[in-house]
């Protein structure tokens, strides 16, 4: 039955590598697998733990809490790891959406075109570096996924023809790639280890920031040398949209609320989607007394100030 358990998982997997072939969403693939998986584990009540000198601790926890004997405590045991691994998903599905949600915020606010308003260059070569540097450093605070969609709608913006795009997005993913790898924040992979403390903040920064840079030099400097980032570009003025005068403060906020994720974790030891739920309620609670002058200064017509508006 563990081969049965061992086949799903490699079917999964394998559509996982096809989705785009066969056009099915690897999450289908994903969740039917973990499901099938667990379900055969369940329904033949296979032994999810195993020592070679006796019984495992859990199964006699299990079985000296609830009164049951052995061969019923190792059913009982895949519940009990089925919620553990449920608690450690939810701790990293927690942390992502408060970093994103984060990130947002930001975006509401317009924090995003003050980047665009600094990248004033026309030279192809000069505006390939500097999308490269902020990608790789951005990636580290908000992570790699979302510094490259951030970048990508900023380089829509200043670069007009979609084959030049393809080439600089390209590079935006190579850089961000790198920038991610040395942050516990800036790769769901480094998040994973960090969150199971698998890694540290410093040792993961030490041991990993000059590879990361070269990383991200060696594909730069030969990008420098190719024809398509050679000359000047014709920057469009056809987009009206300005940053709002606080911008800069949404920007500069939060950015430190990601980046006080790491310090959180190691003044109070919880885990680091605590910090980030945290950081998340300080950065929503700076969004609302931002809006809190605008909503007083015109009339906020809720369904409950509707209510005195109808006829009777």
């Amino acid at each position: 039955m563990e081969m049965l358990i061992i086949a799903v998982f490699f079917i999964g997997y394998f559509f996982i590598t096809i989705e785009h072939s066969v056009r099915i969403d690897k999450t289908i693939s994903a969740l039917g697998m973990a499901s099938v998986c667990w379900a055969l584990l369940k329904l033949f009540n296979l032994t999810v733990y195993e020592i070679s000198d006796g019984l495992h601790p859990l199964y006699i926890e299990i079985s000296e809490k609830f009164g049951l004997p052995i061969s019923e405590a190792k059913a009982q045991a895949i519940d009990e790891l089925l919620l553990h691994h449920l608690g450690k998903i939810a701790e990293i599905l927690f942390f992502l959406i408060g970093a994103m949600t984060i990130v947002e915020i930001v975006d509401m606010h317009r924090g995003f075109e003050i980047l665009k308003k600094i990248i004033k260059t026309r030279k192809k070569k000069k505006l390939l570096w500097i999308f490269g540097i902020v990608a790789f450093f951005l990636s580290a605070v908000i992570d790699n996924l979302t510094a490259t969609i951030v970048l990508i709608s900023i380089l829509r913006k200043l670069v007009p023809f979609q084959k030049e795009r393809m080439w600089y997005a390209s590079l935006i993913v190579i850089a961000a790639n790198a920038g991610g790898a040395w942050s516990p924040v800036g790769d769901v992979t480094t998040t994973m280890l960090w969150m199971a403390n698998k890694v540290t903040a410093f040792k993961l920064t030490e041991y990993v920031f000059i590879p990361s840079v070269i990383c991200f030099l060696v594909p730069f400097f030969i990008a420098s040398f190719l024809p398509v980032f050679q000359g000047r570009l014709d920057i469009p003025a056809t987009d009206k949209t300005s940053a709002f005068k606080y911008s800069t403060t949404v920007l500069i906020l939060g950015f430190l609320a990601i980046v006080f994720v790491p310090v959180f974790k190691s003044i109070t030891h919880l885990p680091p989607y605590i910090g980030m739920l945290f950081a998340l309620a300080s950065m929503w609670f700076f969004s609302e007394l931002l809006n809190l002058s605008k909503n007083l200064k015109k009339t906020s017509y809720t369904r409950f100030h509707l209510i005195g508006h109808f006829p009777k």
